[in-house]
């Protein structure tokens, strides 16, 4: 198991912490063949993974029982390994070829009205506060180009392009799953709100990752210098929390959850809702599902579809208004 994790991360280049999830699912499969008596690969059978995938799904003393979505991804992780195993000759069958996942229940995408999400632009952060502007560019962010929330925060100064000075063109280089780059365009409102954060609030939140470094200089010439160092090696990350390092995802997420209660909006709103908010109103508006795919960073276009079903209200509403028989 530990050998097909390293082909997952040097390989395979799988994200943090999707290699985290892998292990987690693979510790506990570990745990049930042990349970049962069983240390050789090729002693494992279909009926062992089957029944894995049953108590996964019935729980146990030491673990509730997982949804159909939950108990999918550890099987998948489980076919990933075998399928590994017998590749790389350390087992002669694959048990759990026979073994799909339980297809999870299928739930649209949950997308927030235009104006529930410019309310909770509008009440980013704590008026006049350097992080307001922080707050304000990181919701533009994740809204104007749909990123997930780790591909904001792993964000760097270099990763974007403001365009050029009478206010064109604005793109950002986002590192999505698997370490696949794309560069998305940057709206005018994400372009002026980086600015703000970029020019008035970013080097304060610099400065304050290096205050512990200036107290310990003897000299004002040695504070000079060691304040300057500090930045330096902060100066990569993009989003800064109020001690000067890289914006955490936790924070990201408490940053939208406190925006959207500010602003009165009800409705559950997480880091996904602006990226699913971002992907629905681009197809209202005309997009084409496979641009809109390239833009969200799926791999397949199979992923972005899901969203086309949101707008099926839209375009009942357009028809019922147009179409002389409609109503008929």
């Amino acid at each position: 198991m530990r050998t097909y994790l390293d082909h997952l991360a040097v390989e395979r280049g799988l994200a943090d912490n999707t290699l985290k999830s892998y292990r987690r699912d693979l510790r506990r499969y570990a745990e049930h063949l042990d349970g049962l008596g069983i240390g050789d690969l090729d002693a494992v059978t279909e009926a062992t993974v089957v029944g894995f995938l049953m108590a996964l799904r019935e729980g146990d003393r030491d673990h509730p029982p997982l949804s159909a979505a939950s108990a999918g991804r550890t099987v998948v992780a489980v076919r990933g390994f075998h399928r590994f195993a017998v590749k790389d000759g350390l087992a002669r069958i694959d048990p759990s070829v026979g073994v799909r996942p339980p297809s999870p229940a299928k739930r649209l995408p949950k997308a927030l009205p235009l104006p529930d999400v410019e309310a909770i632009l509008d009440a980013a952060g704590a008026p006049g506060t350097v992080l307001a502007l922080r707050d304000r560019a990181l919701l533009e962010v994740l809204y104007g180009t749909g990123a997930r929330i780790s591909e904001a925060v792993g964000l760097d100064v270099d990763d974007v392009d403001l365009g050029d000075p009478d206010g064109s063109g604005g793109t950002v280089l986002l590192r999505g799953k698997g370490s696949k780059e794309r560069v998305v365009p940057l709206g005018s409102y994400a372009r002026e709100a980086l600015s703000a954060y970029l020019v008035r609030a970013r080097p304060e939140l610099v400065s304050a990752g290096s205050t512990t470094a200036k107290a310990g200089s003897t000299t004002a010439k040695a504070g000079s210098t060691t304040a300057k160092a500090a930045p330096t090696e902060r100066a990569g990350a993009l989003f800064l929390n109020a001690r000067g390092g890289r914006l955490s995802r936790q924070s990201a997420w408490t940053v939208i959850v406190r925006s959207a209660e500010r602003a009165g909006v009800t409705s559950d709103v997480s880091p996904h809702t602006m990226r699913h908010s971002f992907a629905t109103h681009l197809l209202e508006g005309g997009a084409d599902v496979r641009v809109v795919q390239e833009l969200l960073g799926h791999a397949s276009v199979t992923t972005t579809q899901v969203y086309t079903l949101v707008t099926v209200d839209t375009l009942r509403e357009v028809y019922a208004a147009a179409h002389p028989r409609a109503l008929a």
